[in-house]
Protein backbone atom coordinates (compact mmCIF):
# COMPACT_ATOMS: atom_id res chain seq x y z
CA UNK A 1 0.00 0.00 0.00
CA UNK A 2 1.23 3.41 -0.81
CA UNK A 3 2.28 5.62 2.37
CA UNK A 4 -0.39 8.16 3.27
CA UNK A 5 0.40 11.52 3.60
CA UNK A 6 -1.91 13.30 4.66
CA UNK A 7 -5.48 12.89 6.38
CA UNK A 8 -8.59 14.80 6.51
CA UNK A 9 -10.87 14.05 9.52
CA UNK A 10 -13.88 14.91 11.25
CA UNK A 11 -15.89 15.66 8.13
CA UNK A 12 -19.06 14.34 6.82
CA UNK A 13 -18.36 12.17 4.16
CA UNK A 14 -21.03 11.98 1.57
CA UNK A 15 -20.85 8.45 0.00
CA UNK A 16 -21.93 6.40 -2.91
CA UNK A 17 -22.04 3.22 -1.17
CA UNK A 18 -21.13 0.21 -3.50
CA UNK A 19 -23.86 -2.18 -1.72
CA UNK A 20 -26.23 -0.42 -3.87
CA UNK A 21 -27.69 1.43 -0.79
CA UNK A 22 -27.55 4.61 -2.52
CA UNK A 23 -26.16 7.84 -0.92
CA UNK A 24 -24.92 7.67 2.28
CA UNK A 25 -23.06 10.00 4.97
CA UNK A 26 -20.09 8.86 7.08
CA UNK A 27 -20.12 11.10 10.22
CA UNK A 28 -17.10 11.79 12.23
CA UNK A 29 -15.19 10.54 8.62
CA UNK A 30 -11.27 10.56 7.04
CA UNK A 31 -10.26 10.65 4.12
CA UNK A 32 -6.37 9.58 3.74
CA UNK A 33 -4.38 10.03 0.93
CA UNK A 34 -1.03 9.21 -0.89
CA UNK A 35 0.74 9.80 -3.50
CA UNK A 36 -2.11 12.32 -4.65
CA UNK A 37 -4.62 9.32 -4.37
CA UNK A 38 -7.40 8.65 -2.35
CA UNK A 39 -6.48 5.31 0.17
CA UNK A 40 -9.22 4.94 2.56
CA UNK A 41 -12.59 6.22 3.37
CA UNK A 42 -14.47 5.38 6.60
CA UNK A 43 -14.82 6.27 10.12
CA UNK A 44 -12.30 8.51 11.56
CA UNK A 45 -12.07 5.54 14.36
CA UNK A 46 -10.85 2.82 12.20
CA UNK A 47 -7.99 4.84 10.18
CA UNK A 48 -5.46 2.39 9.30
CA UNK A 49 -2.86 2.25 11.81
CA UNK A 50 -0.20 3.76 9.20
CA UNK A 51 -2.44 7.21 9.52
CA UNK A 52 -0.52 7.86 12.31
CA UNK A 53 2.87 8.87 10.19
CA UNK A 54 0.89 10.84 8.44
CA UNK A 55 2.81 14.39 7.83
CA UNK A 56 -0.26 16.57 7.20
CA UNK A 57 -3.72 16.10 9.37
CA UNK A 58 -6.35 18.73 8.20
CA UNK A 59 -9.42 19.10 10.32
CA UNK A 60 -12.45 19.67 8.78
CA UNK A 61 -14.54 20.65 12.02
CA UNK A 62 -17.74 19.00 10.70
CA UNK A 63 -17.51 20.30 6.87
CA UNK A 64 -19.20 18.28 4.08
CA UNK A 65 -16.73 16.79 1.57
CA UNK A 66 -18.21 15.91 -1.75
CA UNK A 67 -16.96 13.42 -4.38
CA UNK A 68 -15.77 15.83 -7.40
CA UNK A 69 -18.52 17.78 -9.58
CA UNK A 70 -18.28 16.96 -13.10
CA UNK A 71 -19.77 19.59 -15.83
CA UNK A 72 -20.75 17.82 -18.70
CA UNK A 73 -21.50 20.98 -20.89
CA UNK A 74 -19.67 24.20 -20.60
CA UNK A 75 -18.25 26.99 -23.02
CA UNK A 76 -15.51 28.47 -21.42
CA UNK A 77 -13.91 29.63 -24.78
CA UNK A 78 -15.78 32.59 -26.04
CA UNK A 79 -15.21 36.32 -26.48
CA UNK A 80 -17.23 39.34 -24.53
CA UNK A 81 -20.33 38.71 -22.68
CA UNK A 82 -24.16 39.03 -22.54
CA UNK A 83 -24.86 40.41 -18.66
CA UNK A 84 -26.39 44.04 -20.16
CA UNK A 85 -28.88 41.32 -21.86
CA UNK A 86 -29.75 39.41 -18.75
CA UNK A 87 -30.71 43.07 -17.15
CA UNK A 88 -32.81 44.28 -20.75
CA UNK A 89 -34.75 40.82 -20.18
CA UNK A 90 -35.40 41.15 -16.32
CA UNK A 91 -36.74 44.53 -17.31
CA UNK A 92 -39.58 43.19 -20.22
CA UNK A 93 -37.42 43.24 -23.50
CA UNK A 94 -38.14 40.00 -25.55
CA UNK A 95 -34.84 38.81 -27.14
CA UNK A 96 -36.09 39.24 -30.97
CA UNK A 97 -35.91 42.81 -29.63
CA UNK A 98 -32.01 42.24 -28.04
CA UNK A 99 -31.03 41.05 -31.41
CA UNK A 100 -32.77 43.26 -33.63
CA UNK A 101 -30.44 45.66 -31.49
CA UNK A 102 -27.19 43.77 -31.99
CA UNK A 103 -27.42 41.44 -29.17
CA UNK A 104 -27.93 37.91 -28.69
CA UNK A 105 -25.76 35.24 -29.17
CA UNK A 106 -24.26 37.13 -32.74
CA UNK A 107 -22.48 39.81 -30.22
CA UNK A 108 -20.96 36.93 -28.43
CA UNK A 109 -19.62 35.10 -31.81
CA UNK A 110 -18.43 38.73 -33.19
CA UNK A 111 -16.52 39.32 -29.92
CA UNK A 112 -15.15 35.74 -30.16
CA UNK A 113 -13.97 36.26 -33.70
CA UNK A 114 -12.40 39.80 -33.06
CA UNK A 115 -10.85 38.22 -29.75
CA UNK A 116 -7.24 37.13 -30.00
CA UNK A 117 -5.91 33.65 -29.18
CA UNK A 118 -3.82 35.02 -26.16
CA UNK A 119 -7.14 36.62 -25.08
CA UNK A 120 -9.51 33.50 -25.44
CA UNK A 121 -6.86 31.28 -23.47
CA UNK A 122 -6.68 33.68 -20.31
CA UNK A 123 -10.37 34.00 -20.18
CA UNK A 124 -11.00 30.14 -21.22
CA UNK A 125 -8.12 29.39 -17.63
CA UNK A 126 -9.85 31.87 -15.59
CA UNK A 127 -13.32 30.11 -15.82
CA UNK A 128 -11.62 26.89 -15.36
CA UNK A 129 -9.77 27.93 -12.42
CA UNK A 130 -13.22 28.89 -11.17
CA UNK A 131 -15.23 26.26 -11.65
CA UNK A 132 -12.22 24.45 -9.83
CA UNK A 133 -12.45 26.68 -6.78
CA UNK A 134 -16.42 25.56 -6.86
CA UNK A 135 -15.37 21.99 -6.16
CA UNK A 136 -15.89 20.87 -10.13
CA UNK A 137 -13.25 18.67 -10.53
CA UNK A 138 -13.99 17.48 -14.37
CA UNK A 139 -15.70 19.32 -17.08
CA UNK A 140 -16.40 18.89 -21.04
CA UNK A 141 -15.64 22.13 -23.02
CA UNK A 142 -18.11 22.53 -25.65
CA UNK A 143 -17.36 25.24 -28.79
CA UNK A 144 -19.21 27.31 -30.42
Amino acid sequence: MTAIQRIWRHGRIATLAADGEGYGIIDDGAIAVGDRRILWVGPADELPLEAADAAEVYDLQGRCVTPGLIDCHTHLVFGGDRADEFERRLAGESYEEIARGGGGILSTVRATREASVDELTDAAERRAHRLLSEGVTTFEVKSG
